[in-house]
């Protein structure tokens, strides 16, 4: 079960995650932090809201949201440092073969980090959730995704 929940919850961070920093792009491309904490923000109150969250608890997810999102911010921030040094190599007439690679590994690592800060945060989050809301979240999920 605490299993389930685990690989449920990191799905539902990364998901989130993942597709808010697509959203509210201005015309370069380029996340808008506010839009994705809006977003974010209300799909977390919306499901909240469904599973009639306590006043404390909703502090509690919303400072563990607010975090995760910041951390999501410095990653994307990271992405950019990487890309432009990416395009400076290959710009040049003899791209560093290692420094490529090494910028390829710097960001799978960034990734894997913010990938465990994200489970730290879905564990975080169970805590703070009643048995019955942990369940109506699981209910919710395989719903949605045809798992048994």
């Amino acid at each position: 079960m605490k299993k389930t929940l685990v690989i449920a919850g990191t799905a539902v961070v990364a998901v989130t995650l993942l597709t808010g920093f697509g959203w509210g792009r201005h015309h370069r491309g380029t996340p808008d932090p506010e839009r994705i904490n809006q977003m974010v923000t209300w799909k977390l109150d919306d499901k909240l809201d469904d599973l009639n969250a306590t006043e404390a608890q909703r502090s509690s997810i919303h400072a563990v949201k607010d975090r995760i999102l910041n951390e999501g911010q410095s990653l994307m921030e990271g992405q950019k440092a990487a890309r432009s040094e990416a395009v400076a190599q290959l710009a040049s007439e003899t791209p560093d073969s290692a420094r490529l690679h090494a910028l390829v590994d710097a960001r799978i690592d960034a990734a894997r980090a913010f990938a465990h800060k994200a489970v730290d945060a879905v564990l975080e989050v169970h805590r703070t959730l009643t048995p019955a809301q942990r369940q109506e979240l699981v209910s919710d999920f395989r719903e949605r995704t045809g798992e048994k």
